[in-house]
């Protein structure tokens, strides 16, 4: 599977010129890629101020990512700030090129900057069947909570999207290699770069990784699409042979 990460800046509390810039961004790719990864909360940066960008299920942005999933004939997936039923969620949408969609809310709200006291919390782990694969997705702050993380559902990949302050870019990068390494799974973080309206600088990173703890994309801080290419029979060889989650513990999530 042929993966894009798109890693940007982001334009404050601005759907439109989000959307617009993003749209430039997949249009450009030429690879035959199988899905595209944006950063969290790509509409709008990582905001406190849902109500200035909250959309619906059937609103402008996904109408979007369904349009253009069906014409580059790939999957997007990256989250935003969607209200439904009078709450506001931090939402990880993942649009299959045939229109479907399947989400994840943010299970760990940011509570140092008060995500907790603005957004509402999912409680359910995604598990995505795409192309042969199982996918997991997840939001930033999950990367810090190993036990939601834990590969029991022998998942193949794991996804971070994210807004990962450079003050604290030490942190992302050496637990998405112990997310890999732990859950004999490729990895995907992707990252966003610039400063935010708080003042936050963001310096990327996005990379990908795989099942022993190798970078096959390391850490960039530049803005552009970075291609990686996953192998599932690598993936399945390894764990035949090294069959460290036979021994894994098992648990309850409460």
């Amino acid at each position: 599977m042929k993966i894009a990460l798109i890693q940007s800046s982001l334009f404050w509390e601005n759907p439109k010129e989000n959307r617009n810039h993003f749209e430039k961004k997949i249009n450009g790719i030429t690879d035959d890629v199988d899905l595209i990864v944006l950063p969290e909360m790509f509409t709008s940066g990582f905001t406190m101020n849902p109500q200035n960008v909250a959309e619906t299920m059937q609103g402008e942005t996904i109408t979007w990512l369904i349009h253009l999933a069906k014409a580059k004939d790939m999957a997007i997936t990256g989250s935003l700030v969607i209200t439904e039923k009078g709450n506001f969620y931090n939402r990880l949408v993942f649009v299959f090129p045939s229109g479907e969609i399947r989400f994840y809310d943010k299970k760990h709200l940011f509570t140092l900057a008060g995500e907790n006291e603005v957004y509402t919390a999912g409680t359910k782990k995604l598990i995505i069947e795409y192309k042969g694969w199982k996918i997991c997705p997840l939001i930033c702050y999950d990367l810090r909570f190993p036990v939601f993380a834990r590969n029991a559902e022998d998942y193949d990949v794991l996804i971070y999207v994210a807004n990962w302050p450079k003050i604290r870019i030490n942190a992302w990068d050496a637990l998405l290699k112990a997310r890999a390494i732990e859950n004999m799974c490729y990895v995907v973080g992707v990252n966003r770069i610039g400063e935010d309206d708080n003042k936050f600088q963001h310096n990327g990173h996005s990379q990908s990784i795989n099942f022993l703890g190798d970078y096959m994309l390391e850490p960039v801080e530049s803005k552009g699409v970075f291609i990686v290419k996953l192998d599932k029979a690598e993936l399945i060889s390894f764990r035949k042979k090294f069959n460290f989650l036979r021994d894994r513990d098992s648990f309850v999530l409460e």
